[in-house]
């Protein structure tokens, strides 16, 4: 197939021009999700901002929490830990090495519900069948913490959230309508992240922030028009030196 425009003639088969479009369309819609990527993680960072500046956020009986507000809202509560049923969410990785977060439930004063507490991050042991001791020594406290939903993994397996029936119970995904049939209470559908200060837990690396900014979505959205601009620049240019063979 040749094309003519002015002097100069561009000399091109059915399949490259095919192959070119669609490479060419899916760089152009990689670059748009990355803005749309962008423009959300802004509206994020500003509520994470937001949600700094608040108080303390106040559980209340009919309260149904809406996570979107709530999350990153700092809370204190009075109970007392379920020491008994503790949850270990497996396959947690800190500083390069496999281990559990320790979720504990809560019992609220006044409320009569309950709230997981991740306690921390505990390393695995090279035997897989000893788990690690999460004893605890204060079970009627005040805590303060952080709210935040439940960790998540990269690939969830088919029965991921099903627990062992073992005490402490070993889980990767975290489903807490799951896990408060097995403990014959509700839970509230988020977690409460110890505050560091705080005894009874283990080591506490919280993500203070997204990981990613906005503008970094913007760069990629650029490299990714880059690309496909740079993609029709070589597709011209290989058809412009092709005059004497069809590519």
């Amino acid at each position: 197939m040749t094309l003519t425009i002015g002097k100069i003639e561009l000399k091109f088969s059915v399949f490259s021009i095919i192959l070119y479009l669609v490479l060419v369309a899916i760089l152009i819609s990689l670059g748009f999700w990355q803005l749309g990527r962008a423009e959300q993680k802004a509206g994020f960072l500003e509520r994470e901002r937001e949600s700094e500046k608040k108080g303390l956020f106040t559980l209340k009986p009919d309260l149904k929490v809406d996570l979107s507000v709530a999350r990153y809202r700092k809370i204190k509560l009075t109970g007392h830990y379920d020491a008994k049923h503790q949850y270990l969410i497996d396959n947690q990785i800190i500083n390069g090495q496999v281990g559990y977060f320790v979720m504990t439930p809560f019992k609220i004063k006044g409320l009569n519900k309950t709230v997981l507490v991740n306690r921390g991050w505990v390393k695995l042991n090279k035997d897989r069948r000893v788990l690690p001791d999460v004893t605890i020594v204060n079970l009627k406290t005040t805590i303060t913490g952080r709210i935040n939903h439940f960790p998540v993994v990269g690939i969830r397996l088919k029965g991921a959230e099903t627990p062992t029936k073992n005490w402490p119970s070993v889980v990767q995904v975290v489903n807490s309508d799951v896990l408060s049939e097995k403990l014959a209470y509700p839970l509230y559908p988020f977690q409460v992240e110890l505050d560091h200060s705080l005894k009874d837990g283990y080591i506490r690396i919280w993500k203070e922030k997204s990981t990613m900014p906005a503008e970094k979505h913007t760069a990629y959205a650029v490299q990714w028009f880059g690309l496909a601009l740079t993609l029709t620049v070589l597709f011209i240019g290989i058809s412009r030196t092709t005059n004497d063979r069809t590519i």
